[in-house]
């Protein structure tokens, strides 16, 4: 019987990594998806599932309604759920925990990270790969060991993560986004963060769909098509908006091969009205 996972996002372009990172370690695999916590319910009512990966902020019905509703169904007290999230505060963990979280996952995330975690909720589970010996029975603890308590656990250094409020320590000012016309559109800044780096950037335009801007060129480049989070802050210094996305281009800003700044344009997927409404009030320089 094949080993059944469930993927809820609202983003298409988080489940399709999600989807393809996960194959090679669960040979096995079949994968069955959502776009948010109401749709899970009704897959989780049609379906037998061994192991479920979720957002945690979508429309509709958020992640932490779908777990809630989730571990009071007979049968799924203990079903691994694995909390997916750009937003990484130790207060937000906590909170997770407290409502029957199994681990943790910070978006942007990279695919070891994304098989660490997974690998841990199958042995857990004792789940075996058919024909060889489990890929999945690696060593080690949760990340939530360390809010557990566990004196065993060997604590990891953890990636640099913004905090919720005022995403952590403040940038360097960026330059603001400038309209054609030469008017400042937006007045605050942007920091990116990608499986392997972070930076600041400077926005040179944004919409409701992309970010255009410049960076200073990291030593892990970011590549077409990784996973990217976008921390909004206005000309205060407040946090405006979280946003996930993908780079959709990188390119030297500079005609040659040590050009020490990146031209980066990154496409937002969330589909969620909330994160919406921020984006257009930092657009409109609002806040």
């Amino acid at each position: 019987m094949a080993f059944r996972v469930l993927v809820v996002d609202d983003a298409s372009f988080v489940r399709d990594t999600i989807k393809r990172n996960l194959r090679p370690l669960i040979p096995d695999v079949e994968i069955i998806e959502a776009i948010d916590g109401r749709k899970a319910v009704s897959a989780m009512k049609t379906n037998v599932v061994d192991l479920i990966l979720s957002d945690w902020e979508m429309p509709e019905m958020s992640g932490e309604e779908f777990l809630r509703w989730l571990r009071a169904q007979p049968g799924h007290e203990s079903t691994p759920f694995i909390m997916v999230s750009s937003r990484g505060d130790r207060d937000h963990v906590i909170a997770a925990v407290n409502s029957g979280v199994s681990d943790y996952l910070t978006k942007p995330f990279t695919p070891e990270e994304l098989h660490k975690k997974v690998a841990k909720q199958l042995k857990r589970v004792g789940y075996r790969p058919p024909g060889r010996a489990s890929a999945a029975a690696q060593s080690g603890f949760s990340s939530l060991d360390v809010l557990t308590g566990s004196k065993k656990a060997t604590i990891e250094k953890p990636r640099e993560v913004r905090s919720a409020a005022g995403f952590g320590k403040p940038a360097p000012k960026a330059k603001p986004a400038v309209a054609r016309g030469g008017k400042a559109s937006f007045q605050g800044r942007a920091f990116l963060r990608f499986p392997n780096s972070s930076s600041e950037c400077e926005i040179r335009e944004l919409s409701l769909q992309a970010l255009n801007g410049v960076m200073e060129r990291p030593d892990k480049m970011p590549a077409v098509f990784d996973q990217a989070a976008v921390d909004l802050e206005n000309a205060k210094g407040e946090a405006m908006a979280r946003l996930n996305g993908y780079v959709h281009a990188v390119l030297a800003s500079e005609p040659r091969p040590d050009s020490q700044r990146l031209k980066i344009t990154v496409r937002f997927v969330d589909n969620d009205p909330e994160k919406f409404e921020a984006l257009s009030k930092a657009i409109a320089g609002a806040g």
